[in-house]
């Protein structure tokens, strides 16, 4: 019998991105928006990225993680996309190894906050600040974009997807820091104050991994048992961890 589980799923944040770069500049001048030339799906890895994307690759291919993935997915966000094309190249998996690009890994859409720092939203948006302070993240929906709930919402049924066709498989999901901790809301069956207590005592690595691993004996059927969380691969040359929240503010509190 087909478990319905993978054997081993990793979840992984892409690698910096120019947006947490950008982010970082318009915070230290209290600027109201983050300077960007490009839509959020298109902000690209910066160069540390790249290098953080490559040494992951490195260290499933040598062995280092019970294995390299059979299956990749993959948000449709360029910079998440070029980080699991990095992590290919540098042979952490195949190199004829499809990578799967599913929208339901996307970024949660901020709506009219979107390019806004927190300075941006309380001086354009008050309103929101307001609403936001007094739903808190899990709950506040900003108009045209998402909640925490709803990105929930659509990563159960990439899970249905995953259960459906990966079963007995290793995966790797490469995505952003919010998908990595709805997700472990789902599979670890968190709460809200369980899963905004994780949030609060940092940031998901960039290019770190959260690693499950099935287990037949938990529950009836088995399940996925976390083994780590926010680990990231050795990097060469002293090239530093970047841990920057996403480029729009409204992901984090």
């Amino acid at each position: 019998m087909t478990p319905r589980w993978p054997a081993t799923l990793w979840v992984v944040r892409h690698g910096q991105s120019a947006g947490n770069v950008a982010r970082d500049a318009a915070h230290a001048a209290r600027a109201a928006r983050i300077e960007l030339d490009h839509r959020d799906v298109d902000v690209p890895l910066s160069k540390l990225g790249m290098e953080q994307s490559r040494a992951l690759g490195e260290w499933f291919a040598a062995g280092e993680e019970h294995g390299r993935p059979e299956i990749m997915l993959a948000s449709p966000y360029v910079r998440a996309v070029q980080t699991a094309e990095i992590f290919r190249k540098s042979g952490g998996c195949a190199p004829d190894e499809k990578i799967c690009i599913d929208e339901r890994l996307r970024e949660k859409e901020f709506g009219i906050l979107d390019g806004l720092t927190r300075f941006g939203i309380e001086g354009v948006h008050p309103e929101q600040a307001e609403f936001r302070s007094l739903l808190g993240k899990f709950y506040h929906r900003p108009p045209g974009g998402e909640s925490w709930c709803d990105v929930i919402l659509r990563l159960r049924s990439l899970l249905d997807t995953v259960s459906l066709h990966y079963g007995g498989r290793r995966v790797m999901i490469v995505a952003h820091q919010v998908v990595v901790l709805c997700l472990r809301t789902i599979i670890e069956n968190l709460g809200e104050a369980e899963i905004l207590a994780i949030d609060k005592e940092g940031d998901v690595a960039n290019c770190a991994i959260t690693e499950y691993r099935f287990d037949p004996d938990v529950g009836r059927d088995g399940n996925l048992v976390l083994a780590h969380y926010n680990v990231t691969a050795p990097m060469k040359d002293e090239v530093p961890v970047t841990r920057e929240p996403d480029a729009m503010v409204a992901a984090r509190g």
